[in-house]
């Protein structure tokens, strides 16, 4: 099959609307459950090239949880500590394979973007991922293959409408691709830069000090900017993605916006909302914006009388923004990538405040004097990859 025919584009007034091979030949794709839209399939591509590129660089199993043709997170398949399974709403005692670990930290990097996700695996979907897929709110799936039991899990979903995609692990898609815009075709080269370890063999800072852990988080990092909308920022710790800052037109915009996420994934540690004692019953959707909210300047829409009786057994206590502040200066260890160079050092400003302390960019601003001595001043590690990640 060469050609596949979708209900309408974007957008419902977009139509006809069709994913076929140019050249002939047949497509890499076999939908095994469901009928993917347009921009499913815009995100199943995307996502399954990043996550291939994490094993290929990692040797781990990866995932990705995509949104509107960025990663809301992406991970590779470490184990969950028991602070990040209570975080990510995972039975204490379940049986996680590494790449159901793997979509379970990909998810959970902003369970709130993550909501209605297309999900990306690079190993074959066993029954423990699609079992937590099962109660997540997600609209599709793609996987170089699936076992007989996570296929029968999946078709659960939906009332049996849950889109599930299997692509060929061994498919090169063309050296060249186009694109149409108002009628006029665009031609490059396909972006298949390598990210790996030799990336980071520039550093230009005092500090020379990059560990293995780090060099992992910064390939994460990098690998996950090259499928971002740009411009873009991703913060990483622990091999999974904390905060993405993606399609804003200013850098330090991409910086603050990848960092208020990160910020948020490490407050939803904090013992005040691992304590939080929800109604029986809730739905997991409610649970995430609920926490969202109570981390929020907006904390008394749902801490209100006649509020939080629907979400709280017993009403909670406010967290300060002291209390914040203090618990996020705790964080240390953060990974931080960009997608094209820091202009200025207010971007390194912004990222220490989340804990960072490595960074990969490209490098060749007028300015890489100024962002190297902001560095320089926080005793942070900068390697210049000299590779610019722009996606579009």
């Amino acid at each position: 099959m060469n050609e596949l025919e979708l209900k309408y584009g974007c957008n419902p007034n977009q139509k006809p609307a069709r994913i076929y091979m140019k050249n002939g030949g047949d497509l890499p794709i076999q939908v095994l459950n469901g009928k993917p839209g347009y921009i499913n399939f815009m995100d199943a591509l995307n996502s399954w090239q990043l996550v291939r590129d994490l094993k290929k660089a990692t040797g781990l199993p990866a995932a990705a949880s995509f949104k509107h043709v960025s990663p809301a997170g992406a991970a590779v398949g470490l184990p969950l500590s028991e602070v990040e399974k209570k975080i990510y709403f995972v039975d204490e005692n379940a049986d996680l394979s590494p790449i159901a670990c793997a979509y379970i930290r990909a998810r959970g990097a902003d369970r709130l973007c993550s909501y209605g996700d297309w999900a990306a695996l690079s190993d074959v979907c066993d029954a423990a991922t699609a079992e937590y897929l099962k109660y997540e709110v997600s609209d599709g799936v793609i996987a170089p293959g699936y076992t007989d039991e996570a296929l029968e899990i999946l078709k659960t979903k939906k009332k049996g409408n849950y889109n599930v995609v299997q692509i060929d692990p061994d498919y090169v898609c063309a050296p060249d691709e186009h694109r149409d815009i108002f009628g006029i075709t665009f031609e490059q080269g396909h972006n298949d830069c390598l990210i790996d370890a030799s990336c980071l063999e520039n550093l230009v800072t005092d500090c020379k000090t990059l560990p293995e852990t780090a060099k992992i988080d910064l390939i994460i990092a990098l690998i996950t900017l090259k499928y971002t909308q740009s411009n873009s920022v991703c913060y990483v710790k622990d091999g999974q993605t904390i905060g993405v800052g993606a399609g804003q037109q200013s850098r330090i915009h991409c910086t603050r916006l990848a960092g208020s996420k990160a910020d948020n994934w490490l407050l939803r540690q904090h013992p005040k909302v691992l304590n939080l004692d929800f109604v029986d019953g809730i739905r997991r959707p409610d649970r995430d914006n609920a926490i969202d909210v109570y981390l929020s300047d907006e904390c008394d829409d749902v801490l209100r009388d006649g509020e939080w009786q629907r979400v709280f057994k017993t009403r909670p206590e406010a967290i300060t923004n002291e209390e914040k502040k203090e618990w996020i200066a705790k964080q240390t260890g953060v990974s931080c990538a960009s997608d094209a160079f820091f202009p200025f050092g207010d971007n390194v400003e912004r990222a220490r405040k989340s804990g960072v302390c490595y960074i990969a960019q490209p490098g060749g601003s007028i300015r890489d004097d100024h962002v190297i001595m902001t560095c320089n001043k926080y005793g942070i590690a900068m390697a210049f990859t000299n590779q610019r990640l722009f996606h579009h």
